[in-house]
């Protein structure tokens, strides 16, 4: 079920504690989670490189990315099903294999897949929650990375070994490292959705967080965003 829904029940919810959001996720650490010791390296020249990350509700794992240096652009759409499954409505019946997904354009340059990664499990979700993210339920929201070529494979596949060799999540992480097969803009609406919503309740419960601890924990990786 869509837990976004639940807008006006989950701000009570937060003043009493209880919400789920980001219980168990390293956006509630004060330090982030240690850094992909296998990692490919800045590259010599600037260019364009893309990783593809599914991490519960878009809306948030795009209002980290999007403010990350080294980003030059994110688009939230659907990964995992067919091209003629992927909307909104059709993706929220839980039957299309596809997951909200987070398209993510960076300079190799200036930020390795390994940073990504590092933020992508630090903040951006909850790593081991299986099939959900706080009030969202299904497999939708699961916890996916969508690798692109054999090294983010190996990237992805080295850094869950470290960190669930290290403990460094109270649970097992439950990640999935799947072909990217295909990404599928999501509608216009969701765009940007926690930017140009940001008194929404569910942003500010769920979302809202998340930026606060990028911000924390990597404030040398952080920017300013202001939309495209």
């Amino acid at each position: 079920m869509d837990g976004r829904i639940w807008a006006a029940g989950l701000v009570v919810a937060a003043v009493m504690g209880v919400t789920g959001c980001r219980t168990a996720s390293g956006a509630a650490a004060k330090v982030p989670i240690p850094a992909a010791v296998v990692d490919a390296g800045l590259a010599a020249t600037h260019g364009k490189a893309t990783a593809v990350f599914a991490g519960g509700c878009f809306w948030g794992t795009q209002s980290v990315f999007e403010r990350v240096k080294g980003v030059l652009d994110t688009t939230v759409g659907y990964s995992g099903g067919s091209a003629d499954t992927a909307t909104y409505e059709q993706v929220g019946t839980e039957t299309t294999g596809h997951a909200e997904s987070v398209k993510v354009v960076y300079d190799p340059a200036e930020i390795t897949y390994g940073q990504l990664l590092r933020i992508f499990f630090s903040v951006a979700h909850d790593p081991t929650q299986l099939n959900r993210q706080g009030p969202d339920e299904g497999t939708s929201y699961r916890s996916v990375i969508f690798y692109g070529n054999e090294e983010q494979k190996r990237l992805a596949e080295a850094y869950i070994a470290q960190l669930d060799e290290a403990h460094v999540f109270p649970r097992k992480i439950v990640t999935q490292v799947t072909p990217l097969k295909g990404f599928y803009e999501a509608e216009k609406y969701h765009q940007d959705y926690a930017l140009y919503h940001p008194d929404n309740p569910y942003i500010l419960v769920c979302d809202k967080p998340k930026i606060e601890a990028l911000k924390a924990q990597f404030p040398e990786l952080f920017k300013v965003y202001t939309g495209k």
